[in-house]
């Protein structure tokens, strides 16, 4: 495939020739930036065109023996057109262009130009790029220069995760990517806008540091004033499988609604419980880190997670309303309501070798998980002038997740474990911010949110022998153990924070601070037992019954100083805290003050527009939540307990981060590369006392100091119709705990490479071959073990028949391990056939899944106490007919 690749490549270019030259104005200076277009006088279609880098220098890619309209055009000068005829050897050609106060928007309308740059905002012309194959936006986003989507399903420009998705102006489920990229349909998008250096707020876009922060607004084709869009899709399959997946979108000066929906039972997850934990609804600081890392839980049990969102069976229901409407042009509201329903089964054979003790132990488990999920905000915005903006937001999320699990575990003792693990979490968390810009040299911001929360996780245990011997004071006198355990946790947490900038220079400002966070926890637990007779032992040990309360304040001032000078800008400063925190249990109270001062610097050398060196050092100080300070004994799961520290003290973190991004439109290349390195400092650590395979863990301060760096790279360039990518990322990790008494050094380094090269032939077959390959090294005093996967894939796209649109996906693994004790082969193909007559809006097609019937994939994982390596069944092949109709 891969000869036949570079034959195509090959035959595709043997036409080609290259005009170059150097676009400058009448001074002589030279134009970087500037759009250059080679029009087909035959054709009239639009063969090639490029950027100027900053040398003014450009180059276009074109047939020969062809006759060309050569258009230069930049803001703020006169447009000038060249007429050239292309031989069989490269052309040269140098421009000046002259000055007017005609803008390029006034240009544009007589050709479209496919990428234009105005200043911090790139324009993609997206019919420029596309091949007709593409079906959702994530599709023809692959096809952008130096956009990417990563393995989450999110997107990434330039190599920076997008954090806002526009649609016509408007937030699309308040940013969220990975809902906008998996569902906007691919035929209703005329351009595409990235807003690099992106801020919500206008007033602090010259006096916060924007850099990483990078949003995407999607025009849409449609010229008129209202319009909808959208698309029904259904199917049926063998093994009686089904699928609908109606959409749709309204737009309007005043409003927007979309309406997305989704059933299946072929594992296709328009929304995980990862999702939902991750989905913040527009919840983040606009002006930048307090220095205190204190984040309460979320009421997790623990919940089995889906590998590569797969598993034996899956069934999913999921409805998405999203709205925004402007009463006025002041005032903007806006909201959504998210509703997730999947049922999963999941089956799994793993290994853990326990390292203090030596002890194997091999688990066959199968898993059925049940989770309802809800999320539901309002937004106001109101900006009565460009001086005043208000923000207010209140986001509601709720859940009622129960899994069963039932487990058979041979050790040195075989058990037959049942498991059940139930919670119903809900949040309702409030969010008010106000901007004002008093004059040209002084703004204040404003920023606060109020968190109410109730968690309520509920274990159950069923086992035949008796675990925990010398903890739990079980009745014997039973045919089994039926052990439980409730726990209740109330949440209140309030932020504030405001910040004054001074307005020193054109080029400099001072930044003034003043926040709190201030929380309130309450936290109840008991286990108990329930016997044969179905009455209830309960146990009232202080070991076992937790009633804690839990209170955290933290009272910070910070200076900070911005300053550019030439291509650098220098912003150092530093915040000085007050923290107190108490906890209450058993009728006495610990108390932990403590004053801190933490600095923090960022440095930016800006060497090109769009090529810049970031360095960025922090000092956090780590507080945790009520979960760890609580003294009496709570589950984990079937042979691990855990018990809280009431006299844990805070954690200190340095961070240091090194980013380098390289993107050029002269030759469509994209580069980046960051090193990421931490330090823990009276790190919490886990003290784990472990018998067999069961372990009693807590968390201790120590000077034990961990350390972890990280690193990732990435190169991407197009020649032509070929783009070709690779990516490379390598994590080290020394961590120090405690087990059974003794310190245990646990280091890994984890590698992972992706190599690719994708074509993009408008009247051809498309490809994308590549290969990844991954290495996992574990030590644990001495005790090491190495696992290698191995990765090929090939994706084919090819248009046929002018109706016809085939789709291949396949990805082939091959996992093994340095001792030869693993070694497994498998792979996973997904096809699929389908057929639109032009100008129809209806879609017929077929789709296969998992055509070569690959039935698991294995995973290996590591920590202080064991190896762990897995064999996970995924769903069985799938054949499915779909009906497509375009609204």
């Amino acid at each position: 495939m891969l000869i036949g690749l570079i034959a195509l490549v090959n035959v595709a270019s043997a036409q080609k020739i290259t005009i170059t030259g150097v676009l400058k104005d009448s001074l002589g200076s030279p134009l970087e930036m500037a759009n250059v277009v080679a029009v087909n006088q035959e054709t009239k279609s639009l063969d090639g065109f490029g950027i100027t880098d900053p040398n003014g220098k450009y180059k276009v890619s074109v047939n020969q023996n062809s006759t060309y309209s050569l258009k230069f055009s930049y803001i703020g000068f006169q447009p000038k057109e060249l007429l050239i005829k292309t031989l069989e050897e490269d052309l040269q050609r140098d421009i000046i262009l002259a000055e007017q106060a005609q803008s390029l928007d006034e240009v544009e309308v007589v050709y479209e130009m496919p990428v234009v740059v105005k200043g911090d905002t790139i324009v993609y012309n997206t019919d420029s790029f596309v091949t007709g194959t593409e079906k959702k936006l994530e599709d023809v986003l692959s096809k952008l220069p130096g956009v990417e989507i990563n393995d989450d399903g999110e997107i990434e420009v330039e190599g920076k995760t997008v954090t806002k998705v526009m649609v016509d102006g408007k937030d699309f489920f308040d940013g969220d990517s990975k809902l906008a990229a998996k569902n906007i349909p691919a035929n209703a998008l005329d351009k595409i806008e990235v807003l690099r250096n992106y801020s919500e707020v206008s007033q602090l876009k010259g006096v916060t540091n924007n850099q990483d922060n990078v949003a995407l607004n999607i025009k849409l084709k449609s010229g008129k004033e209202k319009f909808w869009f959208g698309e029904i899709t259904a199917g049926l399959g063998l093994d009686s499988r089904y699928l609908a997946h109606p959409k749709l979108f309204f737009y309007s000066p005043k409003y927007s609604i979309n309406i997305l929906t989704d059933l299946n039972n072929i594992g296709q997850l328009p929304f995980t419980s990862r999702d939902y934990r991750n989905f913040t609804g527009g919840f983040r600081s606009r002006t930048g880190n307090t220095g205190t890392s204190f984040n309460v839980g979320d009421g997790g049990l623990g919940l089995s997670q889906l590998q590569n969102n797969r598993a034996k069976e899956i069934e999913t229901r999921f409805g998405a309303v999203n709205f925004s409407y402007a009463p006025t042009e002041k005032l903007d509201l806006s909201g959504f309501a998210i509703y997730s329903y999947a049922n999963t089964d999941l089956q799994t054979v793993a290994t853990r070798t326990y390292i203090s003790s030596n002890q194997q132990e091999v688990t066959t488990t199968g898993t059925e998980q049940t989770s309802n999920l809800g999320l539901l905000k309002l937004s106001a915005a109101y900006k009565p002038n460009t001086n005043v903006q208000v923000e207010y937001d209140v986001l509601a999320k709720f859940s009622d997740e129960n899994e069963d699990v039932g487990i058979l575990s041979v050790a040195d003792v075989t058990d037959q474990i049942f498991e059940n693990k139930q919670q119903t979490p809900s949040s309702l968390n409030q969010n008010a911010n106000v901007y004002y810009t008093i004059d040209e040299k002084n703004i204040l911001a404003v920023e606060a949110q109020y968190l109410i929360q109730n968690e309520d996780p509920f274990y159950n245990a069923i086992r035949e022998i008796q675990p925990f011997e010398s903890i739990l004071p079980l009745n014997e006198d039973q045919a089994n153990y039926n052990i439980n355990q409730d726990r209740k946790i109330k949440t209140n947490k309030f932020d504030f924070k405001t910040d004054y900038y001074f307005i020193t220079g054109a080029k400099s400002n001072i930044n003034f601070t003043l926040g709190t966070t201030q929380s309130s926890q309450k936290f109840n637990s008991n286990i108990f037992q329930i016997l044969d007779n179905e009455s209830t032992l309960a146990f009232t040990e202080d070991d076992l019954v937790n009633d804690v309360e839990y209170k955290f304040s933290d009272i910070f001032v910070g200076f900070h100083y911005k300053l550019i000078v030439g291509k650098f800008t220098f912003n150092p400063g530093f915040k000085v805290h007050d923290y107190t925190a108490k906890n209450t249990q058993l009728a006495t109270s610990v108390t932990d003050d403590l004053f801190n001062v933490v600095p923090d610097l960022f440095v930016n050398l800006q060497l090109k527009q769009s090529e810049s060196i970031r360095f960025n050092y922090t000092v956090n100080r780590q507080f945790s939540d009520i979960d760890k300070f609580s003294r009496a004994y709570i589950f984990s799961n079937y042979n691990s307990m855990y018990q809280g520290n009431r006299d844990l003290e805070s954690a200190l973190f340095h961070n240091l981060s090194l980013n380098f991004f390289s993107f050029s439109m002269f030759n469509m290349q994209n580069i980046f590369a960051t090193v990421n390195y931490s330090k823990r400092v009276d790190a919490f650590k886990n003290n784990s006392a472990i018998v067999g395979i069961n372990q009693v863990s807590s968390t201790i301060n120590s000077n034990l100091e961990d350390e972890v760096l990280s690193g990732s790279a990435n190169f991407q360039r197009t020649f032509g119709k070929i783009k070709v990518s690779s990516r490379g990322s390598l994590s080290y990790s020394n961590l120090n705990n405690i087990v059974n008494g003794s310190p245990s050094t646990s280091e890994s380094l984890t590698q992972s490479y992706r190599a690719s090269l994708a074509t993009s032939f408008r009247d051809a077959p498309n490809v994308e071959v590549g290969y990844n390959y991954a290495l996992n090294n574990y030590d644990n005093g001495g005790n090491s073990s190495t696992y290698y996967t191995d990765t090929p894939f090939l994706k084919v796209d090819a248009a046929f028949l002018k109706s016809f649109i085939f789709l291949a996906d396949l990805d082939y693994y091959h996992y093994r391990d340095k001792a030869n004790t693993i070694d497994n082969e498998y792979g996973n193909l997904d096809t699929s056939l389908s057929y639109q007559k032009e100008d129809s809006k209806w879609e017929y097609s077929v789709e296969v899944t998992n055509l070569l019937n690959n039935t698991e994939l294995n995973q290996d994982s590591f920590n202080e106490l064991f190896y762990r390596t897995s064999s996970y069944v995924v769903q069985p092949r799938y054949v499915m007919f779909k009906i497509k109709y375009d609204l």
